[in-house]
Formats: structure tokens, sequence, C-alpha cells
């Protein structure tokens, strides 16, 4: 619902309706994830998409309805045929979808505070109840310091709350059942929550024309990118204008200092072992998501006996994707950044890298659509 959010905040200031249908579980192969959402006005206007078009048209009657009517909706979609469902999905997999209408003044001012404070950077969690139907809807904004909005119970807001920090200490999104009251042991409540942490962030080092393709192939995935290298002439914000920073500095300085957590990603296009060995030995220090790196064969062999000379261990250096990128034959710097955005993608879901042409079985990879953080 991310890439919503600057729309409706817009809806809100022009007094617009609109019903709003969010993604809420999925089950087996399915084109979007939760979270994924779309909304409707009155006047027809439509943003977003829930399944990339398998099912649009029919969310976008309910939706419609709800507008119409007031009442909130829960909509399940599975395999498209006859005996089946008249709409559904195409890939063989299963989707809720919750479409609520945001017609009060109360309902959009919360959806504009969350948009507000996406666009801060401040992480936030939106807690919606899914079931029953009594209480779907009914939503609570949940950030490390406050919380707004109420889910109609006292003991389910606190025992939401705590389960939503968690979650935000994650960057998860999950659905979770209760009790009436907040009960764990019980399943008569389910509430979605939907994380909005801040964009996970892409580290580039080495301002070379393979830096300036991977900033721009970054910054589309929706990372954070930052470019560094420590040479003035090349570390300029005219050579790279999509970048979210620009740094001129030692490489592995900056990365001493500068955050990074579990969701960042390294890419070392220097292959420069004045730059790469103590950088490369700083950067398998944290828990960067990803480590990849520039360089051929021979290179990358230099490379891990300089690191082993300076200590990295096996199991460390087994952290390191070099040549980085996939096998896909590119040869110019905007291919080669498709090739390491590919392994990103495929480092994060579990992919095979193989063509899906030569595969049997799931094509998405998801993880099951109800969970219980621990």
């Amino acid at each position: 619902m991310r890439e919503l959010l600057s729309e409706l905040r817009d809806w809100h200031a022009a007094g617009t309706p609109f019903a709003l249908a969010t993604v809420v579980a999925v089950r087996g192969s399915a084109p979007r994830g939760p979270g994924s959402a779309m909304a409707v006005t009155a006047a027809g206007a439509v943003a977003g998409s829930v399944s990339g078009g398998c099912v649009e048209s029919d969310v976008y009657e309910t939706a419609t309805e709800a507008l119409g009517t007031g009442r909130t909706q829960l909509r399940t979609y599975g395999i498209s045929d006859d005996e089946a469902f008249g709409v559904g999905l195409t890939c063989g997999g299963t989707i809720e979808v919750l479409v609520q209408p945001c017609v009060t003044a109360e309902d959009r001012a919360l959806l504009r505070e969350l948009a507000d404070t996406v666009t801060s950077g401040e992480p936030v969690a939106l807690a919606t109840v899914v079931s029953p139907a009594a209480s779907a809807g009914r939503h609570r904004m949940v950030l490390a310091g406050r919380v707004s909005g109420s889910l109609g119970d006292e003991g389910l807001d606190a025992a939401v709350t705590d389960d939503a920090r968690g979650l935000l200490a994650q960057g998860a999104t999950a659905g979770i059942r209760y009790g009436p009251h907040g009960e764990r042991r019980m399943e008569e409540v389910t509430v979605f929550v939907q994380t909005f942490a801040p964009a996970p962030r892409m580290l580039v080092f080495g301002a070379i024309d393979h830096a300036a393709a991977t900033a721009r192939i970054g910054a589309f995935l929706g990372y954070r990118v930052t470019v560094c290298d420590a040479r003035p002439a090349f570390a300029t914000r005219e050579r790279f204008p999509t970048a979210d920073e620009v740094v001129c500095a030692w490489p592995h300085t900056y990365l001493e200092t500068t955050p990074v957590d579990a969701r960042t990603v390294v890419c070392v296009l220097t292959h420069d072992p004045r730059f790469d060995v103590p950088l490369l030995a700083a950067a398998l220090r944290t828990p960067a998501a990803y480590i990849g790196v520039m360089g051929s064969r021979r290179t990358h062999a230099d490379r891990t006996a300089r690191l082993r000379e300076a200590g990295v261990d096996e199991a460390a250096l087994d952290r390191l994707a070099s040549p980085v990128g996939l096998d896909l034959g590119a040869r110019t710097p905007e291919e080669t950044a498709v090739s390491i955005a590919a392994e990103i993608i495929q480092h994060r879901w579990g992919g095979t890298g193989r063509p899906l042409g030569e595969l049997t079985g799931t094509i998405h990879h998801a993880p099951e659509p109800w969970s219980r953080p621990a």
C-alpha cells in the first residue's frame, strides 16, 4: 500500500470518499503479496492493484458497493474456472481481500496520518480487524512511542500493539488471530498487521559507470541508494542523479560509521585492492543481507587471499557474491546492473535463478499467510 499513500493523502485533502481494498492473506501462488492495495473513489478513479489484473474488475465493483452501503467486506478469490469461482486467479493460488469504505473524516484522517508518518521515515504499523464482520475495518496505528485508533477492545488493543511492535522490529507483515479480548490461545478475531519500515539501503562503492546503472535500478527496486567513492572528481551529484546520497569518503571508513542492518545490500564495484580489502573486511562484520563484489575470477581469488591474510575466516568469505550478478551474458553497465539486481532478488526470495519455463511447481515463493510472532 506504500505506493498509494501519496494519492490517498491528496484524496483526503480534497475530501474525496474512497474505498480501500487490501490483500490480507495469500495461500499458494499469487501475483501480489499481503499488503498490496487498490483504492476506488465514488467518481470511479482507481489507484493501485491487488492482483495485477486477475480480479481487479470484481474488486472495483465490490469497492463501489462498499461506498454505497458503508459496509466492509472480505472477499476470497481462488482458481478461475467454471467449478470454482466466476472471477479468480489464473495462477492457482487464493487471496483474501478486505474492502473497506473510507467515507468518514476519521477514516481518512487516520490514513493521512499514516501517509505523513511513512513519508517522514518513522517506522509504523497499521493493524486492521479482518474478522468477525461486526468489527472488520477497525484500525489501530502503532509507532515506537505512540498509538492511534482502537480495534474496539482494550485487551485486544494491548495485545495487537505488542505484536505490531515486534513485527516492526522484524520488518514483517502478518495476520494474527486472537480471542475477543486479545487472548493468545483463541482464534475468534483476525487482525492484519502491515508494517511500513523505512526503505532498505543499497550501498554502492566505486563511482564508475556500472555504479550509475546499479544506482538507477536500486532506486527502481525501492532501495535508498548511497554511492560512495574516495575520489572527489568521481563522487559527484551530477554523475549520480538518481542516488539518494553521494558520499566522498574512503569506503571502509564510511561503512564503519553508517547504519547497516539485515535488509541492507552492499555492492562493491571498485575492484581495487586498496579499497576492496579494508571495505570487505568491514562489510563482513555487518549483518548486511547481500555483499556483491565486482571483478574477474582471478581478481576474486587474489582478493580472497588478501582477506585471509587480514584475518577473515572461510565462513565470512562464503558470504561474498563474486563475481557479482547472475549469468545473463551481460555486457553493458545497464545489463550488468540488471544481473546484479536479479541476484539480489534471488537471494532475497530464494529463487533458483533458472528460467521458469524449465521448472515446475509454484512460481511465487511466499511465507504462510497467517503467522503468530514468537
